[in-house]
């Protein structure tokens, strides 16, 4: 059960995206999207049915390995199992634009689960506590303030593949302007440990221009995607 208190709600204004958040997820039926059953509501709350996600948080999980990363096996994986999730997604014309660590969930058998379709707006996280912790994500197009399509959600892809191969987004920096400009001009450097097909996918999501942005089919077809990804249920922990 997922709890909203409709006071918040309305402080924030937001309550024609949570009639249209509800509407979208309840609709989306694929392996790798957490499940929405139902919702109720009475005087002072929203309450949500979702499937129960028992492995928690990929950034609890991520930030529970002893060098705060994934391996490579661990890492397409996920990423192959979100680009389906997403392709899905955009057939339906759903763009989730928020993917990050903290709006991912794991299974019972270790698999991801998107979650949070536009819930992290009414429940902000303070875990990324530096003050550009929320623009670590965010595409050059949305920190200019232009508009944008389903691509953001490709440069998303790639910015989780690196903090999961890494243990840090790509543009983190010391202050918001910093990670702002990085961003803007697609500035970051990948450690030596970080493979060749790795670096060459990362780099086809990151890119300023969102039309060159790598096809959510042609990420499933990459082949560190392919090489390294697999079926088992339990994916083996670093």
């Amino acid at each position: 059960m997922k709890v909203l208190f409709k006071a918040q709600i309305q402080k924030a204004d937001v309550e024609h995206q949570v009639r249209r958040e509800i509407e979208i997820q309840t609709h989306l039926r694929h392996p790798n999207i957490l499940k929405m059953y139902g919702y109720f509501h009475d005087d002072k709350r929203v309450y949500l049915i979702l499937e129960y996600a028992p492995n928690g948080e990929l950034f609890k999980e991520l930030n529970a390995q002893p060098e705060k990363r994934f391996n490579e096996v661990r890492t397409a994986t996920y990423i192959s199992q979100l680009a389906d999730a997403l392709k899905y997604c955009h057939s339906k014309k759903v763009i989730h634009r928020d993917i990050k660590p903290e709006n991912l969930l794991l299974g019972i058998k270790g698999e991801l689960k998107v979650a949070d379709f536009g819930w992290s707006v009414h429940a902000p996280s303070s875990r990324r506590n530096t003050l550009c912790g929320t623009l670590d994500y965010l595409p050059p197009e949305m920190v200019a303030g232009k508009t944008h399509d389903h691509t953001v959600d490709l440069w998303e892809l790639g910015v989780l593949c690196y903090e999961c191969l890494v243990g840090s987004p790509p543009f983190l920096a010391n202050t918001y302007e910093e990670t702002y400009m990085k961003i803007r001009k697609a500035l970051y450097q990948f450690p030596d440990f970080v493979s060749e097909g790795a670096r060459n996918l990362i780099s086809k999501l990151l890119t300023v221009d969102s039309d060159e942005r790598l096809p959510l089919e042609d990420v499933l077809r990459h082949p560190w995607i392919v090489q390294n990804r697999t079926t088992e249920p339990h994916v083996q922990k670093q």
